[in-house]
């Protein structure tokens, strides 16, 4: 099961348009996992293998760059984001209402 679910995550995570980001929570609910944000996170840090996946548009709830430790460098994360245009500031994405990306709403 764990597998199906990382590859459903995977899905979800390559349909983030460039320059929007989305939080773990709200790929879980549009999966019908609502509690499973956690096991998102879990499949963005094995998803670093995997260069065709942009996990570095999935943040938390409030838009903090949780996942930055999982990259390259400490500010890689933050350095892919600003080349989409998202700004960053002190490891939180500014305006992430604006470039919030809902599957729920996105995907209908």
């Amino acid at each position: 099961m764990k597998k199906n679910f990382f590859e459903d995550v995977y899905q979800v995570v390559c349909l983030i348009p460039s320059g929007r980001v989305t939080s773990y929570g709200a790929i879980a609910k549009y999966l019908g996992s609502k509690m499973s944000a956690r096991m998102v996170g879990w499949a963005m840090n094995a998803a670093h293998t995997r260069p065709e996946i942009p996990a570095h548009r999935v943040v938390n709830r409030n838009g903090l760059l949780t996942g930055k430790h999982h990259f390259g460098s400490p500010t890689a994360m933050q350095e892919a984001l600003e080349a989409e245009g998202v700004q960053v500031e002190n490891d939180c994405v500014v305006n992430f209402k604006e470039v919030f990306w809902d599957p729920e709403q996105e995907l209908v």
